[in-house]
């Protein structure tokens, strides 16, 4: 407890970074992933090939190198500023934002495949029927398909936002103030590994299992009862 009582304004501000990168990156990975869906059902071979490439090079890439990428070749090769360079926060608030854009472009591949799934459970009348009315793709997708297809996955979409949760931990490898690498810092300058440990697997425990929970209830309340 003394561990804690000492770096205990560090440790809230280090799940705070953590939250944040969770709900920013979330955000933006459900509206890729719905987009990169809507590509891969798309009736335009291009649009599919594009959304299939993307979903099948992203998955298939480790996250670590997506981040170190976005630090790398977005901010320092291609000089890509996120934030304004006479910031006095500039080199803090960048490498969050292009951790959030790794994040965000590796878990949108996942949300896209959860997405697609959840269009295939929709009876292929309703699609039919719709297009009988007149419907264009992309009202059959906003009207009818999208909106069943949400409730139809609420479970496994919950799956990738605690899967994204935890993925944050990999923010630190270009600097970002979570709670990885505090705890790193904290191990390094305590060699308390086991208190630090129990520490940080408490707080990921917390942030994780409420999620959870409230995903299990919504998805019982929601479902789409055929």
């Amino acid at each position: 407890m003394e561990i804690f009582t000492e770096y205990r304004d560090q440790i809230f501000a280090a799940f705070w970074t953590t939250i944040q990168l969770t709900i920013y990156s979330g955000i933006g990975a459900l509206i890729l992933g719905t987009v990169l869906a809507a590509m891969r059902l798309a009736p335009v071979p291009v649009l599919n090939w594009l959304g299939t490439m993307y979903v099948n090079v992203i998955r298939n890439t480790p996250l670590t190198l997506i981040i170190v990428f976005c630090s790398l070749g977005v901010g320092q090769t291609l000089r890509i500023t996120l934030t304004d360079p006479d910031s006095p926060t500039f080199i803090v608030d960048t490498n969050f934002r292009l951790a959030v854009l790794g994040l965000t472009v590796y878990t949108a591949s996942f949300v896209c495949e959860t997405v697609r799934s959840g269009v295939n459970t929709v009876p292929l009348g309703q699609a039919e029927a719709a297009r009988s009315l007149g419907f264009s793709f992309g009202q059959n997708l906003r009207l009818i398909l999208l909106p069943q297809a949400f409730r139809a996955v609420i479970l496994p979409l919950g799956s990738v936002l605690i899967a994204l949760t935890k993925n944050t931990t990999i923010a630190s490898a270009i600097g970002v103030a979570e709670a990885a690498l505090l705890m790193k810092e904290m191990t390094e300058n305590t060699a308390a590994l086991l208190t630090v440990g129990t520490i940080f697997a408490a707080g990921f425990v917390i942030l994780t299992l409420p999620l959870g929970l409230l995903f299990s209830w919504l998805g019982k309340r929601l479902a789409v009862q055929r």
